[in-house]
């Protein structure tokens, strides 16, 4: 046996080595185990987390008009006219659906709890994880006559979800722009990506 395994076998190795990450830590700790990397296709991949959640809206019947926006500062914004994400408390987490969807790994509505028959994406992490890697996100969400508003800053909500207006459609707008801190190679997007 070397000398350089004898000093790694001695060295301790205990609980105090174990780490737990907390709410979205782990994705920006680790980005590449949820969109694949932080290159130019990671950061597309963020868009179609996004699109996703739209399209399963319309392959389940609730939407028929799907749009994505290249905005001038590179974010992305996606809006659809669909039922609009839940704005009413979730039991669990004792806060508002959307904001839990856009906050807690492994919440939504692609479990088989009704939400959904087909759908795709990451199934319950899409949209915390884009969330996660996000400088700012926000979502307004058009539901039962109102539009309900929050953003977030790098996964953690700035403010709780509000009110802001009166509206006689449904659907989901959501606008984000990736992080630098993150996206080091480019935060431009491709059209034709």
């Amino acid at each position: 046996m070397t000398e350089e395994i004898k000093n790694l076998q001695a060295q301790d190795y205990d609980a105090s080595q174990i780490q737990v990450l907390e709410g979205l830590e782990a994705v920006r700790m680790r980005p590449g185990m949820y969109i694949g990397s932080t290159s130019k296709e990671g950061l597309h991949h963020l868009v179609w987390e996004i699109v996703d959640n739209s399209i399963d809206e319309a392959l389940a019947g609730f939407a028929s008009h799907i749009q994505v926006f290249i905005e001038p500062d590179d974010s992305i914004t996606v809006v659809d006219d669909g039922r609009g994400i839940p704005v009413d408390i979730q039991e669990k987490t004792g806060r508002p659906a959307v904001e839990t969807v856009f906050t807690v790994l492994h919440a939504g509505g692609k479990f088989g709890g009704g939400g959904y028959k087909v759908s795709g994406g990451l199934h319950g992490v899409g949209s915390s994880v884009v969330n996660a890697l996000s400088t700012q996100l926000d979502v307004h969400v058009h539901k039962n006559g109102k539009i309900h508003y929050q953003e977030y800053r790098r996964g953690h909500v700035v403010a709780d979800l509000e009110v802001v207006g009166d509206t006689d459609r449904t659907g989901t707008t959501v606008h984000f722009t990736p992080d630098p801190e993150i996206f080091t190679e480019t935060t431009t997007f491709d059209f034709d990506n």
